[in-house]
């Protein structure tokens, strides 16, 4: 069992509302359905859910009732956003099923309550591909707050023995700093939670999640025990089919757990 997270980066463009990444989605989604192994989708909001979210400060909770209608809409540009996901994995020939987050999960403090493992868990045994996506959540402390992919990620290893987590970015690894920014920077072959201590954390787009230290973090969350937990390029096509059937490929590997 693969867990394998589309990031935002690559199936949308970060840097306009509402840019759906058509054309990537669908050679991703061929790719997993090439390899042939079941798996369990997450994917990110990217601009279907950062752009308002960063701009009405959604993850500061509820500030006033101004934030409200962005609430909705965000909401409802990433339920879009997955049903063009998931019409994507159809035509690839993959059954998967959308689960928004925000209608059966809530957090409390930004910390996700997930206690629905069973509607997971019986859509596997069926062999009906789960897809999940950050989304806002009601938050009891909060009022309400934005639930990373990563999260998500992290939770269901908690309950579902994956062999192997991997996360696909637009770019090939980790970095000591940005590379989008810096034609200097280092890629790490292996990354530790020693490796978290020295890298630059900025992030190249805006991001109400976290960005890159935070994803290095989730990846050596879920790297404990002897799990394989990498990090790929999916603007390159090929990749992520190598991945996932455990053939050499361009990435990063969190290793030791944090």
């Amino acid at each position: 069992m693969i867990l394998i997270k589309l990031g935002g980066s690559v199936i949308t463009d970060k840097r306009e509302y509402r840019r759906f990444n058509e054309e990537a989605v669908a050679r991703l989604c061929g790719e997993i359905a090439e390899a042939g192994k079941q798996a369990v989708i997450v994917h990110g909001a990217g601009s279907f859910g950062h752009v308002l979210a960063k701009r009405h400060r959604l993850n500061d909770g509820y500030i006033d009732e101004s934030q409200i209608p962005a609430v909705a809409q965000v909401a409802y540009d990433v339920r879009e956003l997955s049903s063009m996901v998931v019409a994507q994995l159809m035509k690839a020939g993959i059954p998967a099923v959308s689960m928004p987050p925000g209608s059966c999960m809530v957090m409390e403090d930004r910390s996700l309550d997930m206690d629905r493992q069973e509607v997971v868990s019986r859509f596997l045994d069926k062999g009906i591909v789960p897809v999940m996506f950050g989304d806002v959540l009601m938050d009891r402390k909060l009022g309400f707050a934005i639930l990373s992919g990563d999260q998500i990620m992290e939770r269901l290893t908690e309950f579902i023995n994956f062999e192997k987590v991997i996360f696909v970015s637009d770019i090939d690894g980790l970095f000591d700093c940005d590379p989008k920014k810096n034609k200097d920077a280092a890629m790490y072959d292996v990354v530790t939670a020693e490796t978290l201590e020295s890298i630059d954390a900025e992030s190249s787009v805006d991001d109400v999640t976290g960005g890159v230290a935070e994803k290095m973090r989730w990846m050596l969350e879920m790297s404990r025990g002897d799990r394989e937990c990498i990090l790929i390029n999916g603007t390159v096509p090929g990749r992520l089919k190598a991945a996932i059937l455990g053939e050499d490929t361009v990435c990063t590997k969190a290793l030791g757990g944090i």
